[in-house]
């Protein structure tokens, strides 16, 4: 989710633009291109707890439904039968429909069997993330096309305007949602499935004060990048494209909310239909706000407000799915406990935003050090920038499914099977890699001539290509290993990874690369994969040697005590 943000693209695509025009008409001046287990999860018993890179799937993929199982049917791996004695007595446990959680299943196959059953499962969550995640892309391409057809300084603008976007609010939002990842899936396999309509509405809560912070950057955008030192009519036509985008802020933040609320309970192809829909009335509303007739034609603002109005149109159309087409399962009615047990959530959500904006930034970092490096430099960092974001999209899809299973059977009490998931997962993640890794490696002295046919693009590109292919698998692994995290409720661990792993080691080992030993652009990229290989070899650690009976302790104690207060709550409303 770091670099390959949909927000990153404009930057790639204006690096490629000032780069051509730098060797053409254009002249443009290149210069302005835990060990702590989080301890909050685990409240005592007598007390209440308030709470990187940002192929469609198979139509044919059926959505996973909903059911309810009876408790009495549960796998005797997920623990003991609840008595009238049990703090979280349901007679009903909602359930994620695969034939593996069928009881006694586990005790009659091989461990060899159960890998490959998750594997399976693993890849049909992961499909229809991967096209969700496909089409988002194609809002902000759709966007940087119609404004790169402009101009350059309009194409500048948009890139400083989205780069400020991505640093100062939507890592923030997606770090912050990330909190959601792992308190939705364990309780929608809880006995408290309503508990998902109740994280998501204070989820909402929590989102909605970050809202004024980041629009106070949004609009003093134009200030803030002229002490900066940016250009004065760029740093203008930034601060006029936030103003505009912020339309959209609001619809991007509950957008996050909703596609955890549906992936958590196995509803993945719902976002996916949704920004089906919604993708092309995107292309025809930035044609017509953009290049159409008089009457609609906006010019420049006209992509940032397509863009708004296509988020809000994924909000209503995430509303009248969830009210209409959805079983109401999960929801919770909107109450005065929506605005408490917030503590949770600000906790795992800076801790999200940290690992998030960590990474992001990194890889900001790394451009602005290329532009330093001359012009050709330049371009090659963008052709690889895109072309590892690409490969990237399929192992994050994957660690979004991999975070949804493991909590879906943390919340089922489902030890055994949560280890085998997280394990197997890692398997599923270097396969995806080998494919990536070989191709970078059969077209590698072909590849630039996709982005750019400079011949000295073309050679760097090819000569850097090898280190791309070799830290795919690094990336990957990265990726999945992080949702596990999520999933376990270890944000803060991943945060410090992050910040470990890019700013301590491999961003100060590429610089010193680059400009010290001279070797350029392979420096920086040399020191990116130090930094993937150190994140992901410490991550599958952690993961590999997880005590998934702790995890289901701790999913266990947190979902009881939202059960005591829910029960404070009937009594209070009783009296």
């Amino acid at each position: 989710m770091h670099y390959a943000a949909p927000s990153s693209l404009p930057s790639d695509y204006a690096i490629l633009s000032r780069y051509a025009g730098h060797n053409g008409d254009a002249h443009e001046d290149d210069s302005d291109a835990e060990e702590r287990e989080r301890d909050s999860l685990l409240p005592p018993e007598d007390e209440e707890r308030p709470g990187r890179r940002s192929s469609l799937p198979p139509p044919f993929i059926r959505p996973l439904n909903p059911t309810i199982a009876p408790i009495s049917a549960r796998d005797k791996s997920l623990g003991p039968v609840p008595t009238e004695n049990t703090p979280l007595l349901n007679p009903l446990v909602p359930r994620i429909e695969e034939e593996v959680d069928a009881p006694g299943h586990d005790s009659e196959t091989t461990l060899s069997r159960r890998v490959w059953e998750e594997i399976k499962i693993l890849v049909k969550y992961t499909l229809p993330v991967f096209g969700s995640h496909v089409l988002e892309y194609s809002l902000v391409v759709a966007s940087v096309i119609s404004i790169g057809h402009l101009s350059t300084t309009a194409l500048a603008a948009a890139t400083l305007g989205s780069m400020t976007a991505s640093v100062t609010g939507l890592s923030i939002v997606q770090g912050f949602a990330s909190a959601l990842d792992t308190m939705l899936p364990s309780a929608w396999t809880s006995s408290e499935p309503k508990l998902v309509g109740l994280w998501a509405q204070r989820m909402a809560v929590v989102m909605a004060a970050c809202l004024i912070p980041i629009l106070f950057v949004w609009f003093n955008a134009e200030s803030i990048l002229l002490f900066l030192k940016q250009e004065p009519e760029v740093a203008h036509l930034a601060g006029i494209y936030l103003k505009w985008t912020s339309i959209g802020l609001p619809a991007y933040m509950f957008n996050s909310i909703s596609r955890r609320y549906f992936q958590s309970q196995g509803l993945f192809t719902v976002p996916t239909r949704i920004i089906m829909v919604v993708a092309p009335i995107n292309a025809v509303l930035n044609y017509f706000l953009v290049w159409g007739p008089k009457p609609f034609s906006l010019g420049f603002i006209g992509a940032p407000i397509a863009t708004a109005i296509s988020f809000n149109l994924i909000s209503i159309a995430s509303i009248i799915y969830g009210v209409f087409f959805v079983p109401r399962t999960a929801w919770y009615p909107i109450s005065r406990r929506s605005f408490t047990s917030l503590g949770i959530l600000v906790q795992l959500g800076l801790s999200g935003a940290a690992q998030v904006c960590s990474e992001w930034w990194s890889w900001e970092l790394v451009g602005l050090a290329a532009s330093l490096l001359g012009p050709a430099a330049l371009a090659t960092q963008s052709v690889l920038l895109v072309s590892a974001s690409t490969t990237f999209q399929a192992p994050f899809a994957l660690s979004v499914a991999t975070s949804v299973r493991v909590g879906n059977l943390l919340g089922e009490e489902n030890a055994k099977r949560a280890g085998i998931a997280a394990n197997s997962s890692l398997l599923v993640t270097l396969a995806i890699a080998s494919i990536a890794s070989t191709m970078f490696m059969i077209f590698r002295k072909s590849w630039g001539h996709l982005f750019n046919d400079d011949p000295a693009v073309v050679e760097l590109v090819a000569s850097i290509l090898p280190l791309v292919a070799l830290f795919q698998v690094f990336d990957g692994l990265g990726a999945t290993t992080g949702g596990i995290l999520r999933a376990r409720g270890k944000q803060f661990t991943g945060a410090m990874l992050n910040l470990s792993g890019y700013y301590l080691i491999g961003i100060p080992f590429g610089l010193w690369l680059a400009f010290k030993r001279d070797m350029g652009l392979a420096g920086l990229w040399i020191g990116l994969t130090v930094s993937l290989v150190f994140v992901a070899t410490i991550g599958a650690y952690l993961c590999l040697g997880a005590d998934w009976e702790r995890e289901v302790e701790k999913v266990r104690v947190r979902l009881a005590a939202d059960k005591r207060a829910e029960q404070r709550a009937g009594a209070q409303q009783h009296v």
